[in-house]
This record gives C-alpha cells, sequence and structure tokens, in this order.
C-alpha cells in the first residue's frame, strides 16, 4: 500500500483545497494519507471548519487530517482556536512536525 505524507504550508486557500482533493483522491485509490498543516496553512482550520467547507469536513470524518503544527499556530496566533479542535498537535521537531517519523513509517513525504 502506498504511504504518502502531505505536508501543506501555504495558507490560501485554494492551494490547501487542492491538498485536500488530491488526498481524498487517493484515499478513494487506497492510499494511507495524511495531511499535516504546518507554516500559514494553519490558520486555514478556523475558516474551513466555520464555514463547514465540504471537502474539509470529508477529509476530517476520513481521517486524513494527521495534525496541525504547534509552533506555527502559536506563530500564526491560532493555537487557542487549534487546540480546541479534534485534530492532534503535532511538535515533535522543536514545536513542528518533523518528517522523520513519517519516513521511518514509509510514507513519501509530498510538500505543498
Amino acid at each position: 500500500m502506498e504511504k504518502i505524507a502531505m505536508f501543506a504550508f501555504k495558507g490560501e486557500k485554494m492551494c490547501f483545497v487542492h491538498v485536500l482533493l488530491n488526498a481524498l483522491d487517493m484515499k478513494s485509490k487506497n492510499m494511507d494519507v495524511e495531511v499535516i498543516l504546518e507554516g500559514e496553512s494553519v490558520k486555514l482550520i478556523k475558516e474551513l471548519s466555520e464555514s463547514n467547507h465540504t471537502l474539509f469536513k470529508q477529509a476530517l470524518e476520513v481521517g486524513l487530517i494527521g495534525g496541525i503544527c504547534k509552533a506555527c499556530s502559536a506563530q500564526m496566533g491560532v493555537l487557542e482556536y487549534n487546540e480546541k479542535t479534534e485534530i492532534p498537535l503535532l511538535d515533535d521537531m522543536n514545536g513542528h512536525p518533523g518528517m522523520a517519523r513519517y519516513i521511518e513509517k514509509g510514507y513519501q513525504i509530498i510538500t505543498l
């Protein structure tokens, strides 16, 4: 089974929607996919959650969102909001989600 970890860094909604589209497509093809929000993308959690965005909702329902960067959430002023979600905050690499743990588990890394 293909294993893909998609690290989304951009805070542009349209870019992140394409991450979600690809992740959902890969999942439908029986790939093991996780989306990790890093950098400016951590700001999108609030916007997508509060607007009940269809693709984001689907991604949550099928467990595609692997986590949110804790350090970037703090830096971008959304830590308090992101802590209230059910999405794990990741901080294993100096406050950020490390890619090494995914590579060690056999994931291919895609950064967007």
